[in-house]
């Protein structure tokens, strides 16, 4: 089988919109959505400030019951919920209670950490000796496949229902390994995505290895600064990404909307060895992920006229960059329009590749490359490889042909992604 893969439905649930429609008048727009958090000042953090979606208990309402709600401690499957089931919709699938499961569709939603307020609640509860008061949820919230069993249980997916977890590759990862199963013709439909819970026992840990900015807790919005020379670490974030991919058969015959298809992509590491390490990118293993998921996507590295990047606002942006002009044999003026959503949301950690993902796609629909805000001083390491005109600083004009979405992670492991407007 050698099926051709589309997207039919997209959801999210980001520090910058819990909306579709939101999320994306805030890229257009260049609106952050960093706050200052004043849980993370309580707790004596250096970084006062995070990405987190603004969720009111009446929006959880609309996704879960109240006795579901009362007993929810996991702001990951809530994010994720939301994600999911928005981008099912939107994929015009029913969600019934059927007696039996549809055997066509699946769901490969991924996570880093989940339940982490449950876990600590839970730690405390038998600490006391009282484990009985845990209650019923406590497993599926703190398991990192609840996610996908959750969301599994809602739709009736009778198809792969997994969690993957490859730390900010994750909803990249996720992509292609939906992408893969329709492909070969093992499932029609599959809701792909990642979430990150939020709070300072996830991001605790980065704040202690001081690379979250700590000059900017009375500014959040200029805090992340993706390619920029005055960029001091990356805001952590936190959120769910969601996409349905679907074979392009079911796709027309059911008469849905079409977002972008699918062309291939790749996933490899570096190993942790030579300059890759636990935290720093190995970057003969970026630039291979990257060539390779060009040929994997049969396409010239000459047509891709728009990058998503990972650039995280830190010191390895630069070394980003030279990746991909390497990798594509591409710089100046000739180097493809590039950006980085993490100026207006942060570094959404393992939500990060889903969430990126939709707003890529979403240039597909609006015909625009959505710009790139805090980086008016471009890091000169980066101007001196390409032109910066390829660097917009606000929304520009454009209707992009192919994308490319990659994303890099702790544990020196990368993915990448290509993505085409949708001909048929």
């Amino acid at each position: 089988m050698n099926n051709r893969v589309v997207i039919t439905g997209l959801g999210v649930c980001a520090p910058n919109g819990v909306t579709i429609s939101e999320f994306t008048h805030s890229l257009k727009n260049g609106i952050s959505g960093i706050r200052f958090q004043q849980e993370l000042d309580d707790l004596a953090f250096g970084c006062h400030i995070a990405g987190k979606p603004q969720v009111t208990d009446a929006h959880k309402q609309e996704y879960f019951t109240p006795l579901q709600l009362r007993a929810l401690n996991s702001t990951g499957i809530v994010y994720g919920v939301i994600a999911g089931v928005d981008a099912w919709k939107d994929a015009k699938l029913p969600i019934e209670n059927n007696t039996s499961p549809d055997w066509d569709n699946g769901i490969i939603f991924g996570t880093g950490i989940l339940g982490v307020d449950q876990f600590r609640e839970s730690i405390h509860l038998i600490d006391a000796k009282n484990t009985r008061r845990l209650g019923s949820t406590s497993v599926m919230q703190t398991m990192a496949s609840g996610i996908s069993a959750y969301l599994g249980g809602i739709l009736g997916c009778g198809n792969q229902v997994t969690t993957n977890s490859s730390a900010c590759t994750t909803g990249t990862e996720g992509i292609l390994m939906a992408y893969e199963r329709i492909k070969l013709g093992k499932a029609k439909i599959i809701l792909t995505g990642s979430c990150s819970d939020s709070g300072p026992y996830v991001w605790g840990g980065f704040d202690a290895m001081r690379i979250l900015p700590r000059t900017y807790n009375d500014n959040p919005t200029k805090a992340s600064r993706p390619m920029s020379a005055s960029a001091t670490g990356f805001v952590a974030g936190s959120g769910a990404g969601a996409l349905v991919l679907e074979s392009l058969e079911s796709a027309l015959e059911r008469g849905v909307p079409i977002y972008a298809e699918v062309l291939g992509g790749a996933v490899n590491s570096g190993g942790q060895r030579g300059e890759g390490t636990m935290t720093a990118p190995n970057s003969e293993a970026v630039q291979r992920c990257i060539i390779a998921a060009v040929i994997d996507a049969n396409i010239e590295a000459a047509t891709i006229d728009v990058i998503n990047g990972h650039l995280t606002a830190t010191a390895k942006d630069a070394l980003e960059i030279e990746n991909w002009s390497k990798a594509l044999g591409r710089k100046g003026g000739d180097f493809p329009y590039i950006n980085s959503f993490k100026g207006i949301f942060g570094h959404c950690l393992a939500a990060a590749g889903s969430i990126e993902a939709v707003a890529s796609i979403m240039q597909f629909k609006e015909n625009l490359v959505f710009g790139n805000i805090n980086c008016e001083d471009l890091h000169p390491e980066i101007t001196s490889l390409i032109a910066p005109q390829k660097i917009p600083l606000q929304t520009i004009t454009h209707s992009p042909e192919i994308i490319a979405k990659a994303s890099f992670g702790f544990g020196d492991v990368n993915a990448c992604t290509i993505f085409k407007r949708f001909s048929n």
